[in-house]
């Protein structure tokens, strides 16, 4: 059962990258219930990687808000953006960003070392990662395995078992079925959303991929929620 409050809630934000050819993302109003799953729609340079860091706290608002949970990022400082990212967002990347020579538990728990609020959910750390790659279909044996020697299939779980240890609220995944064909992408979103569900986070996908929205509770395109100004010097 949802509560009222949303897990997302962004108010009133606009941002400017600097530069002699400034790019702005205006986005007047956006929520995410908590348990909700939602796919974003949008074309290369529609503002999709802003909007991310935005939600990350990885970059700061000029003006406006960014609430995760009850917790407003433009209150923080950088580094307090850092560690509540760690312990409340897990992000699945588009070219997945694992570290090659380290072994899959290492990728997996990495996010641990960061994040205390995510460490104590996990209780017994590498347990908790071999029962993610258990439920992700990768064997146990792989854990001690190098992330450079893994197929682009099984390095994608990894980043998905990363992204949901410790059981962050809100997980991001950005183009994260861009590489698949369609029966490795549906394979992958069955086990992506199970295992959300059994987490109970909300969901955040960005994709420019229409076709993945029946697996989402809702579809939201980039220009019904914000608005690019473009400003040459």
């Amino acid at each position: 059962m949802r509560t009222t409050a949303p897990i997302l809630d962004l108010t009133n934000v606009r941002f400017r990258w600097p530069g002699q050819a400034s790019f702005g993302l205006s986005v007047p109003s956006f929520q995410i219930a908590r348990g909700e799953t939602v796919l974003l729609l949008g074309e290369s340079g529609s503002g999709k990687s802003t909007l991310l860091s935005l939600i990350c706290g990885t970059i700061r608002p000029d003006t406006g808000t960014v609430v995760v949970g009850e917790t407003d990022l433009s209150n923080l400082t950088a580094s307090g953006r850092d560690r509540f990212r760690g312990d409340h967002i897990g992000v699945i990347f588009q070219q997945f960003n694992l570290l090659p020579f380290g072994t899959v538990a290492d990728n997996i728990l990495l996010p641990l070392r960061f994040a205390p609020k995510r460490r104590a959910r996990a209780k017994d750390p590498l347990k908790t990662a071999a029962e993610l790659c258990s439920t992700l279909r990768l064997p146990a044996s792989l854990l001690s395995a190098k992330a450079a020697t893994l197929s682009v299939g099984q390095q994608q779980r990894v980043a998905v078992a990363r992204a949901l240890i410790g059981q962050p609220p809100i997980v991001i995944a950005d183009e994260p079925t861009s590489s698949l064909d369609a029966d490795s992408q549906a394979a992958f979103l069955d086990l992506l959303f199970k295992q959300v569900t059994k987490n109970g986070s909300s969901l955040l996908m960005v994709s420019h991929d229409h076709r993945l929205g029946d697996w989402f509770d809702r579809v939201v395109r980039m220009d019904d929620i914000a608005t690019i100004e473009r400003h040459a010097s």
